[in-house]
């Protein structure tokens, strides 16, 4: 009977083996079927990623050159601007590429690495916006301390802990997700390789990590959003006792666009993984990845521009000497 049941069973896991496929590539959603419709969407995809480049472009030049904004707010502002630029080149030109070519293929390790670099930025960007929560708190609710608790040693520190917590948890879940036996194709139902479009691909006994991947990252979102209205809460306290009109603009002109730019980026991600399953389609995983991967870089620039003075006064200033030859 022993020697019967190990033979069923090695059976049983050798069946189990054979219904796993062995991935090379993934083939990732097209916007949509028809290649003049796939060029269109090139067309505008291309014209979105100049936009993103040229904003944070001259967001990290006018930061660089400028010695008026060598402050702790435009430093982590630069940092901003790099991770923008480097989250929407991470899944944009490859989906451009597909478009053009007519082709959705990208290698395992090409879907590794993506994953991977995306989730890095994407949370060092939000670890970045907690951490710049707190610099308008100290600015406005203790400014006569504000040298001490926000100098530039302390500035490269939290910097550091923004990139440094990316890092960890693209390791964790790239290792997390990719360690899953795939059994259920290598069709991937978005533009780019994005974690629960993964999971679905994998055996249904990894319920538990997935569960546990998910907590996680909902606990990171979830702690540095409440760290971001405990930074508010006395901030909205402390603008309207400013004495000076001026005074109120420029903390509300450095507070507003940072609020919108957490909104966006925080609603758009909790509906993306938080929906209902019953409203839940190709189609509106698509809109709503791009609104939380493309939209954001392009938008940043215009949203830190519009109300900052400081920060148009210099953008002028760079491209004035850059059309007048110096």
């Amino acid at each position: 009977r022993e020697g019967l049941y190990m033979t069923v069973l090695s059976q049983l896991m050798k069946q189990q083996m054979s219904n796993i496929s062995s991935v090379s590539e993934f083939l990732l959603l097209a916007f949509t079927d028809t290649h003049e419709l796939q060029l269109l969407h090139f067309a505008l995809f291309l014209g979105i990623y100049l936009a993103a480049l040229l904003g944070n472009g001259l967001i990290l030049s006018a930061v660089a050159c400028d010695h008026r904004l060598h402050t702790p707010m435009y430093f982590f502002l630069l940092n901003l601007a790099l991770l923008d630029l480097g989250s929407i080149s991470t899944a944009l030109p490859k989906a451009m590429a597909n478009a053009l070519w007519d082709t959705r293929a990208i290698s395992y390790q090409g879907c590794a690495a993506q994953l991977f670099l995306f989730v890095f930025l994407v949370v060092a960007e939000y670890c970045l916006l907690t951490v710049m929560a707190y610099d308008r708190y100290v600015a406005i609710c203790k400014p006569l301390h504000y040298g001490s608790l926000v100098g530039s040693r302390a500035c490269a520190q939290m910097a550091a802990a923004a990139w440094g917590s990316g890092f960890l948890n693209a390791v964790l879940h790239t290792a997390n997700t990719f360690s899953l036996p795939l059994c259920r194709g290598n069709a991937v139902d978005q533009f780019f390789c994005e974690i629960p479009q993964i999971l679905k691909l994998s055996c249904s006994d990894a319920y538990l990590r997935k569960v546990g991947a998910l907590l996680f990252s909902l606990t990171l979102t979830f702690g540095c959003l409440i760290f971001i209205v405990v930074s508010y809460v006395p901030i909205f306290r402390a603008v309207p006792r400013i004495p000076s009109e001026q005074g109120r603009h420029k903390a509300f002109s450095t507070c507003l666009p940072h609020l919108a730019v957490v909104s966006l980026f925080v609603t758009t991600v909790l509906f993306t993984y938080l929906k209902p399953p019953s409203i839940s389609s190709p189609s509106l995983d698509m809109v709503m990845a791009v609104l939380y991967s493309v939209v954001p870089p392009v938008l940043n620039p215009l949203i830190y521009s519009m109300r900052n003075q400081e920060l148009k006064e210099a953008l002028w200033k760079l491209m004035f000497r850059r059309f007048a030859g110096e």
